[in-house]
């Protein structure tokens, strides 16, 4: 029998899962190059998710992730240093440290009920606090969103598409029928914009 906990669960392991995903193939300067204004990359991406992961459903909860997390344990650390990866952090240390928030969260998931509470220390401090469900919802929003970046940059990149592996939900088969619909949707906004 499912429960709405496992549903919950499911949907954050998919969106994980998906944001993974995105990194399949690809070299390490495409990971990380900033591919917009405001320098959003996929391993930073795949970070930013870590470090969400970490704290809400750790800290939110008494339940501290247990590895320090510089970029936000040091009150001099960078600011967005959770948003991109230095030098020195490799591929798999990104992953790694994923893997271990997710197993962390899980953990989380196992030991309380959906109707636990917990308080957000970074929302206000008149947050009159919240419950494992409305975090897990906020999360998968969140993370979501993130892979709806990541899907972006992975198309700019090298035109890989689909949310999934073997799922693209796309419409068009080939680079034709795609060049068709792209220039029928410029004529449109350019026949608006007259």
């Amino acid at each position: 029998m499912t429960t709405t906990k496992s549903h919950l669960r499911h949907y954050l392991q998919v969106a994980r899962d998906n944001l993974l995903w995105k990194l399949d193939g690809l070299p390490e300067y495409d990971i990380r190059r900033p591919m917009v204004p405001t320098g959003t990359n996929l391993l930073g991406l795949v970070k930013h998710c870590a470090s969400i992961e970490a704290g809400y459903f750790g800290e939110t909860f008494g339940r501290k992730f247990p590895e320090p997390l510089p970029w936000f344990d040091d009150p001099d650390a960078e600011v967005n240093l959770d948003m991109y990866t230095t030098p020195d952090e490799s591929r798999a240390d990104i992953i790694g440290l994923y893997k271990r928030v997710w197993a962390h969260a899980d953990e989380t998931f196992d030991a309380l009920d959906l109707e636990s509470t917990g308080r957000v220390p970074w929302w206000s401090p008149d947050d009159p606090g919240v419950t494992l469900a409305q975090i897990m919802i906020h999360v998968i929003a969140d993370v979501e969103r993130h892979c709806g970046q990541a899907d972006i940059l992975r198309e700019t990149i090298d035109g890989a598409v689909g949310w999934r592996p073997g799922k693209d939900s796309l419409a068009f088969a080939t680079d034709e029928e795609f060049k068709a619909f792209h220039d029928k949707i410029e004529q449109a906004a350019r026949a608006a914009s007259q």
